[in-house]
């Protein structure tokens, strides 16, 4: 067996093991977390109107996912319909989200690996070795970042951990002050976008087309919402289901009816739970969530440069079996987040031209008229579900909340064994060295996820690692340890 552990530059805490079998070859992988936090318990009790700020928690880097997911439930549980400028106020928010997650995804946490290289020194990669060795790309990224979190801050008040979207709507328009703040760096923040993007496919055309091939290319279902039309959706719509061939297995479901269609398994060996749909049953339900399966389930995005960008993604990673319609290669999930973040910036910029978001009926009240509900949007990294169940008293029964990153364990599970397959050689013999970016190769399959853990844990520079190396009796063959 192979441990990995701690895992790098993804947020919270988790370990690998890689299972050998008799021959020395790769049996199994596994992708444990390794942390607990119980929100679904200790909100129990508490007023359901709390829970956009409680939840808000969850998460110190997309609370906004957590935040209007919460905002949404509420909605139903007050049996009420956000105004359209409080609808489009959230949109925008969310929009502000998913663009400065992105940017810290591919700028800080994932492009020291295509940049400085996998066989580069760990102590140097990370984000402040590419601000030694591209200080205008990182000051970029830092910027695009900032670009998204200065819009949060605007909308909201604070960064993180706002309480703005509240059951019925948000606190506050959009201010003039505000309006112009955007419109004024919007240009930079399209400048920095089309520059990565540049930069991306010029390594997808050379060092990157194995790590293409083998990072998680694999079939599976893609789960996330759409528009009527089928169009690219973060906040609202219905849930569709595609498989790798383009097919689309199940269309127009509803949030409501979550529990017919996804089941959650548990393991013992990890805190995070399996999803899967439910008809194909565990684990032959695998789907995935996120970015690249967003952009796999709509037909088109619907503003000009994010769709020709789509087309050429599509272009590029399709695979012939969909007529180049659906991209499997988990690792294309980087190239699907600035995608995105070009969606996002072409979105936020139709939202602010007008002065619709600035003033007029931005909440809806009324007090509670249904014992339960369910919210849906869509967060950075995937599909988060909020169902809620309350008393007559307003307060908190039950809650259950499904995770982007739980939905695509599966896919993360599977992703690493692939990657271990194709880069550490088998058999692994009595004395094998591990080297690091062998080591390296395999985290980052993980980070092609982006996955959310504790949300709140950044690691910046050498992280502590110990690898062991453990035939099928238990023997350890071969130990590495980062200090």
């Amino acid at each position: 067996m192979i441990t990995i552990d701690p895992v790098t530059r993804i947020e919270g805490h988790a370990k690998i093991t890689l299972h050998l079998d008799g021959a020395g070859r790769i049996a199994d992988a596994r992708f444990h977390v390794v942390e607990y936090r119980g929100f679904e318990t200790f909100c129990e009790g508490r007023p359901f109107t709390e829970m956009a700020g409680i939840t808000a928690r969850i998460c110190g880097i997309c609370p906004v996912s957590h935040l209007l997911a919460a905002a949404k439930t509420g909605d139903k549980l007050l049996g009420v319909q956000p105004p359209p400028a409080a609808r489009q106020l959230r949109r925008l928010l969310n929009l502000a989200q998913i663009c400065q997650s992105h940017a810290l995804s591919f700028f800080h946490l994932s492009s020291p690996d295509f940049l400085l290289g996998w066989e580069s020194d760990p102590a140097k990669r990370n984000v402040f070795g590419l601000m030694a060795a591209d200080p205008e790309l990182a000051r970029a990224g830092i910027r695009l970042r900032q670009f998204g979190q200065q819009i949060i801050e605007l909308l909201a008040g604070r960064k993180i951990h706002s309480a703005w979207a509240v059951p019925g709507g948000v606190r506050s328009p959009l201010s003039a002050i505000a309006r112009d703040w955007i419109l004024e760096r919007l240009p930079e923040a399209r400048a920095t976008a089309a520059a990565a993007l540049e930069l991306y496919k010029k390594l997808l055309d050379g060092p990157l087309q194995r790590e293409q091939l083998t990072f998680g290319d694999f079939p599976s279902l893609f789960m996330g919402l759409v528009t009527p039309d089928g169009g690219w959706e973060c906040i609202e719509g219905a849930i569709r289901f595609i498989d790798s061939h383009g097919r689309i297995v199940a269309d127009g479901l509803s949030e409501d009816d979550y529990a017919s269609f996804l089941g959650e398994a548990v393991e013992s060996w990890s805190y995070l739970k399996f999803p899967y749909y439910k008809p194909l049953g565990y684990p032959e339900g695998m789907y995935r969530v996120g970015p690249l399966a967003r952009l796999n389930v709509c037909e088109r995005i619907g503003t000009a440069w994010a769709d020709a960008e789509l087309a050429e993604l599509r272009q590029r990673s399709g695979t012939p079996g969909s007529g180049g319609r659906i991209i499997t290669s988990s690792f294309a999930y980087h190239h699907a987040r600035l995608v995105e973040i070009v969606a996002c910036l072409e979105g936020i910029e139709q939202l602010v031209a007008g002065d619709a978001l600035m003033g007029g009926r931005i909440r809806a009240h009324a007090s509670l008229n249904a014992n339960g509900a369910v919210g849906v949007s869509e967060a950075p990294r995937g599909t988060l579900f909020h169902h809620y169940c309350v008393n007559d008293d307003s307060l908190i029964t039950r809650v259950n909340l499904i995770i982007a990153t739980g939905q695509n364990n599966l896919a993360m599970n599977r992703t690493v064994a692939q990657i271990a397959r194709e880069f550490i050689p088998a058999p692994v013999a009595a004395g094998a060295e591990i080297p690091e970016p062998l080591l390296n190769r395999v985290e980052a399959g993980i980070r092609c996820f982006d996955p959310c853990l504790s949300c709140s844990t950044h690691a910046a520079g050498e992280m502590p690692l110990r690898i062991a190396l453990v035939d099928a009796s238990g023997r350890v063959l071969a130990e590495r340890v980062r200090d």
